[in-house]
């Protein structure tokens, strides 16, 4: 065996341990949580990481002493709404800058990336104050117009991937006498689908994730989002029930999972398809 295909296995076993010790660290504190939600009792910690009893105890408490379902229902109402209008904005965007040529595109693309590194929470005390002024505090249109809204900052993905569609096919639906409109539904839109799924996807998941917004703005025990409302379970100084939070874990999580696993062929076409050209 010469020392070439020595330094390769070297390298390649390196690579696999430090993947596995990488996919410990990652499943480990998923396993611990779905195996928490299953214990009997309410204590943060376990003698193992596998109860010596199994009790779906919590996973009933959880409907019968909060509005468990309420909170699913708005969650589900906010993420749905933002994720529709922030798909077709962030969309069109990607399309505008991607098919035409005006003055300012490139300064105006250049502003949209600088705005979209900064984090969001340095514009939240503003969107408060504005929302204030506007009597949309503790509604869900508040949280579903800011999402949307902010969807537009992350444009580049869908630009790029608009960018490989063939501008043959463009310019002769012109000549047959279609509109912008027409071409962006009728062609662009039909040759687009793994990027449509990635858009989707990021733009439900992240509302229905978030938290930090959702607590500034929804204050009522009937408007909360899951976050929101799993949070302030916690945080309950009168009550100590992790287990019965990581129940909530396990029902929050198992939709999202289940449809990046049923999408994910898709989401890595959408990711990789837009690299061909920039």
């Amino acid at each position: 065996m010469n020392a070439k295909k020595i330094r390769r296995i070297t390298f390649q076993t390196f690579g696999y341990f430090i993947l596995g010790v990488t996919a410990i660290f990652c499943v480990y504190p998923a396993l611990w949580v779905l195996m928490s939600s299953f214990r009997p009792g309410d204590s943060l910690y376990g003698e193992t990481l596998i109860p010596t009893a199994f009790t779906l105890i919590h996973y009933e408490e959880l409907f019968v002493k909060y509005p468990f379902i309420q909170w699913y229902g708005n969650t589900l109402k906010i993420s749905i709404l933002s994720m529709m209008i922030g798909t077709m904005l962030v969309l069109m965007t990607g399309y505008v800058l991607s098919m035409f040529r005006f003055k300012g595109r490139k300064n105006l693309m250049s502003t949209l990336l600088v705005l979209g590194l900064f984090p969001g929470f340095m514009s939240m005390i503003a969107i408060y104050v504005l929302l204030n002024q506007m009597n949309l505090l503790n509604t869900h249109a508040a949280v579903i117009i800011v999402s949307a809204a902010g969807a537009p900052l992350f444009f580049l993905y869908s630009k790029s991937y608009f960018d490989t569609i063939p501008r043959s096919l463009i310019e002769a639906a012109r000549i047959d006498g279609a509109g912008h409109l027409g071409i962006f539904f009728g062609i662009v839109m039909p040759l687009s689908k793994p990027l449509l799924v990635f858009a989707v996807l990021m733009n439900f998941t992240g509302p229905f994730t978030d938290f930090i917004f959702s607590k500034l703005v929804l204050r009522t025990s009937e408007k909360k989002t899951l976050a929101v409302g799993l949070y302030d379970m916690m945080t309950d100084k009168t009550k100590s029930q992790f287990t019965m939070f990581a129940a909530g874990c396990v029902l929050i999580a198992v939709p999202i999972t289940l449809l990046f696993l049923f999408l994910q062929r898709y989401l890595i076409e959408g990711l990789t398809s837009g690299a061909e050209k920039g």
